[in-house]
């Protein structure tokens, strides 16, 4: 065993916990202190913690856990009535993204002929553009205590279909390149995944509802929903080719509805505040790394920062006014689906791979997250409180 790793982890928690307490302090999410922390430690400033296998696998858990937490913390009853509303608004996430950001990259590198490499190039920056990072916006509305509200409820539906359409749209994109992918086949996995997710969630169910009945209030429940989430999770990417935090967050909808769902979430909570959720925090800032990089990419990198922030505002914002949100409520979705994290971070390392990007503007994505990440939860905190205070004052 490499005992570093033992050194690593306590400088990240320890830092991640610091400065998410003095981000309460100063009235800011607490995760924006965890991001900075690891940013702080990481080889951009300090240098102290570096990457690792490890670490990226323990990040990984990390938001599995956390996604599991957000699908207990949703009524099945509310995610139905919202589902047709969170699907319209996820479609304009990533229309609109999509099209912003492949007219920036032309802007900026030249506008190139249809089924040019530059032509993918250019759509390629835009498919980044269309990922959320539902973890970063889940552990906001959950501090400020809105993740079960109509908000809340509509973003994170939002935030897992605009996951998928944008995994389907990066399929399409890179089929061109890659002729070993297959979208069809892609794009069948998914509606598979979904049928099983809906048979095998209903067997579950009322398997869990039994021993429930048996055993009510006692740990083994959350041991067996811990187990059920991280074998969903694995199915879900290792067969189905569907992000593993969807999996996660399924398997939290299935087990949302039991009489000690709440229970369940409590002792998932623990988990993930001791010490996975820090590690998947920090990690964002320990990913970053400033050097080498050239005027034209800090002038393209603010650029791209702007737009792919405004773009979510404004496709998922309208058309959230479109489905019958007021002005207040669009904007607070809109802003709730600014973050980008482990999704975007999955698309640009494919990108790099295939040669659709290189190490200059993956560098712009990391920072892209970074800024998303740090930003999103202050705008969603303002946002919320400003709709208190009109709702008082009215």
């Amino acid at each position: 065993m490499d005992y570093n790793t033992l050194r690593d982890l306590a400088i990240i928690v320890i830092a991640a916990k610091c400065l998410g307490i003095a981000a309460r302090y100063m009235k800011l999410p607490q995760v924006v202190g965890e991001i900075v922390a690891g940013l702080f430690i990481g080889p951009s400033v300090l240098g102290i913690v570096g990457q690792s296998d490890f670490l990226a696998v323990m990040a990984e858990i990390g938001v599995i856990l956390l996604m599991f937490s957000a699908g207990l913390q949703n009524k099945l009853s509310d995610l139905l009535r919202t589902g047709p509303k969170a699907l319209l608004i996820a479609c304009g996430g990533v229309f609109v993204p999509l099209i912003m950001g492949a007219a920036l990259f032309m802007a900026f590198y030249g506008v190139s002929p249809w089924g040019s490499e530059g032509f993918y190039k250019a759509v390629f920056i835009g498919v980044i553009m269309t990922a959320t990072s539902v973890s970063i916006t889940v552990e906001t509305l959950r501090e400020m205590g809105k993740l079960r509200g109509k908000c809340g409820t509509a973003i994170i539906s939002a935030a897992i279909i605009d996951d998928v359409l944008g995994i389907l749209v990066l399929t399409f994109v890179i089929g061109f390149q890659d002729s070993s992918v297959q979208p069809q086949k892609i794009m069948l996995n998914t509606v598979l995944f979904f049928i099983f997710a809906i048979v095998v969630g209903i067997l579950l169910y009322k398997v869990f509802q039994k021993i429930d009945q048996l055993y009510p209030h006692t740990q083994r429940i959350p041991i067996l929903g811990l187990g059920l989430c991280l074998l969903m999770a694995y199915i879900a990417e290792t067969y189905f080719g569907i992000a593993d935090i969807t999996g996660a967050f399924v398997t939290g909808v299935i087990l949302c509805n039991l009489p000690d769902s709440e229970y369940i979430e409590q002792k998932m909570d623990i988990t993930s505040y001791m010490l996975f959720g820090p590690v998947f925090f920090a990690s964002i800032g320990l990913k970053t790394v400033l050097s080498g990089i050239t005027p034209q990419i800090i002038f393209f990198t603010v650029s791209f920062v702007l737009v792919a922030l405004l773009s979510k505002i404004i496709g998922s914002g309208l058309m959230a006014k479109v489905c019958g949100f007021s002005n207040r409520d669009s904007i607070c979705i809109g802003v709730g689906m600014m973050a980008r994290g482990e999704v975007a971070l999955i698309v640009a390392q494919r990108g790099l791979s295939v040669g659709l990007m290189d190490g200059g503007l993956f560098t712009t994505v990391i920072l892209l997250i970074i800024v998303s990440s740090i930003v999103t939860p202050i705008l969603l905190k303002i946002c919320f409180e400003d709709q208190e205070q009109k709702t008082v004052l009215s």
